[in-house]
């Protein structure tokens, strides 16, 4: 039998320290609740100097936290990403994961540990009993926790305790820049890297399959030829960026075939400069039919009237593929007369 299976009136009961009853175990009732133990100051009670010393070691706990979390962010901004480094028993690892593993965690623990610190020396340690109450809050029981509050305040002496509270405050407003230092990571702002490419008035148009300069002879009527600036090569550490938006389609179409003014005055004898990507989201186009002057996107069927200014005939494409202004020089091979006027591929959200 337990003591919860015999009436509180016929459990045997004494008195402690504040008047309240506890129940003593015997043979009916081994269980009994022996009640709270009498509070045991600590030193730090009873003694300024070694409360002192506690404020100063979790300031010193949050004052590290604080200087690991400049640790991190200088070591995101100096450390480069390809640098390894020997840690035994690890081995050979990222140098900049290490680093900031290492920061972060001494940044987090040190908040923790100083918190923890702070409440086991220096807030009041006494337990209380609460009894259980409703789940609906009535005025007293807010009044109660309000002052509660208050009294909890007072007791952690945080307004006296100074120096606690600002290397406290210190520590928490500077961890949250760690996560703010790490949006770098989604890119630099493109600003308006988008809006242009390599082409520029002189530069050559190269064909991509021979890697040499063109000359008008060298596009037959009907013939779909792709090009990039002179001067890029696929060995370049940004070639990839810089074709996305350089790759270029060359058409020679018969003069009188070409519908639209603002085209033919772009063109050279009949050789038409388009956009490779499309604008709808961004996939190269390959697939031209000789007859109608169209060009159709692999990827979700759009297509162009490469006749017509690039316009979209079908398909998802938002707008035209833009088109590039062309010439010869005075060798005689063709070159770019100016940039793209408008930005290629897909239309993005500051396009305006």
């Amino acid at each position: 039998m337990s003591s919860q299976d015999i009436p509180e009136e016929k459990l045997p009961t004494v008195q402690d320290e504040h008047g309240a009853a506890v129940a003593l175990a015997d043979e009916e009732n081994p269980f009994a609740d022996p009640g709270m133990p009498p509070h045991e100051h600590r030193i730090q009670d009873i003694d300024e100097r070694a409360a002192k010393r506690s404020e100063r070691a979790v300031a010193l706990m949050f004052t590290l936290s604080m200087l690991a979390t400049v640790g991190f962010i200088a070591s995101y901004v100096t450390i480069p990403v390809d640098k390894s480094i020997f840690v035994f028993p690890i081995g050979h690892i990222s140098a900049l994961n290490f680093a900031l593993g290492l920061t972060l965690g001494i940044a987090l623990f040190a908040i923790g540990a100083g918190a923890v610190h702070w409440a086991r020396t220096l807030m009041s340690d006494e337990e209380l009993v609460d009894e259980r109450h409703a789940i609906e809050a009535s005025p007293e029981t807010k009044a109660k926790v309000l002052a509660d509050f208050k009294q909890g305040a007072k007791e952690s002496a945080i307004g006296r305790r100074k120096l606690i509270r600002n290397t406290m405050f210190g520590a928490l407003a500077l961890f949250p820049l760690s996560g703010v230092v790490l949006l770098r990571d989604l890119g630099p702002l493109p600003e308006d890297k988008l809006r242009h490419t390599l082409w520029k008035k002189g530069k050559l148009l190269i064909n991509q399959n021979t890697n040499e300069p063109m000359r008008p002879s060298d596009i037959a009527v009907g013939s779909l030829t792709f090009a990039q600036p002179e001067g890029l090569e696929e060995h370049d550490h940004d070639y990839q960026t810089q074709i996305a938006k350089a790759a270029l389609m060359l058409v020679r179409i018969q003069p009188d075939n070409i519908k639209s003014k603002q085209t033919l005055e772009w063109s050279h004898q009949g050789i038409l400069a388009y956009s490779k990507i499309c604008t709808h989201v961004g996939c190269p186009i390959s697939l031209y039919e000789q007859q109608t002057h169209h060009v159709l996107c692999p990827c979700h069927q759009s297509t162009f009237d490469l006749s017509d200014g690039g316009q979209v005939i079908f398909g998802p494409a938002g707008h035209p593929l833009p088109q590039l202004r062309i010439g010869v020089n005075d060798e005689g091979y063709l070159e770019a007369l100016d940039d793209f006027e408008e930005p290629v591929g897909p239309a993005f959200w500051e396009r305006g």
